[in-house]
């Protein structure tokens, strides 16, 4: 292809290829073994623009070969809350699932590092999803039961920095010592 649209510009066809290549390519371009393609109908074109693939929840657990018991888990599906410690929201644009704790699930502090340790396989499990959408389809998708957790919005107060000079009769607001 490069060579045939390098010939048909013109350019440095004679410098880049040797004669005997450049008849081969040039001849090439006369014949196609292309087979006309078949025109359809403006309505068989809006058909086939608008089929949308459909989502539908098939039993995962048949074939995943996950135990028994974590069919019946419950999992929580949320947007996580930025961090305290950075005022970028970054981690907050995906949803996520993560599984509840057990009642009893076997839950100890280690003695080395006083780490929370848990014999529940599952409980350190995050998955992470693109969209609220998404997380449910594959909570519905392996059979759990799950609940969403929607997140809180931010109530931004406008401060001014002027308003801590501000007279107010009466008692002090800021009280200084030294």
């Amino acid at each position: 292809m490069a060579v045939r649209l390098a010939c048909q510009r013109g350019l440095l066809c004679s410098l880049l290829y040797p004669p005997s290549r450049l008849s081969a390519a040039t001849s090439l371009r006369s014949y196609s073994t292309n087979l006309p393609e078949k025109e359809e109908s403006k309505e068989e074109k809006s058909q086939s623009l608008t089929k949308t693939e459909s989502k539908e929840v098939l039993a995962a657990d048949v074939v995943s070969g996950a135990p028994e018991n974590l069919k019946f888990r419950t999992v929580r599906i949320f947007n996580p809350a930025r961090t305290a410690m950075q005022s970028g929201t970054h981690n907050t644009k995906q949803w996520r699932i993560d599984f509840d704790i057990l009642e009893g699930g076997g839950r100890w502090e280690n003695p080395l590092m006083g780490w929370m340790s848990s014999a529940d396989p599952v409980q350190a499990i995050q998955m992470k999803f693109a969209t609220k959408e998404d997380a449910i389809f594959f909570a519905e998708k392996q059979g759990w039961d799950y609940y969403v957790q929607e997140p809180h919005k931010e109530n931004f107060v406008k401060k001014v920095y002027a308003d801590n000079y501000k007279y107010s009769p009466g008692k002090l607001r800021i009280i200084k010592t030294k």
